[in-house]
C-alpha cells in the first residue's frame, strides 16, 4: 500500500470516527441505547485510525520511479 493512500485512510478514519462519536452523543439524549452504540462504533473507528498512525510510522518510504526521463 502506498504511503499516500494510507495517509488518506488514516485521516478519513479519525475524522469519521470522531464525527460518529459526536453524532452518538447527540443521539444519546433521545435514544440511550442507540447513542451508546454509535459512540462505541465511532470510537473504535477513530482508534483504528490512531493505530494506523503507528503502522505508518514504521513503514519505509520507497521512492517511486518517475515517468520523466532526463536527456
Amino acid at each position: 500500500m502506498k504511503t499516500s493512500t494510507l495517509d488518506t485512510l488514516i485521516w478519513v478514519l479519525i475524522y469519521g470516527g470522531l464525527l460518529g462519536v459526536g453524532l452518538g452523543l447527540s443521539v444519546q439524549r433521545s435514544a440511550d441505547g442507540l447513542g451508546t452504540t454509535v459512540i462505541v462504533i465511532g470510537g473504535a473507528i477513530a482508534a483504528l485510525g490512531f493505530a494506523l498512525i503507528y503502522v505508518r510510522s514504521r513503514m519505509k518510504d520507497t521512492p517511486q520511479p518517475s515517468d520523466k526521463t532526463t536527456p
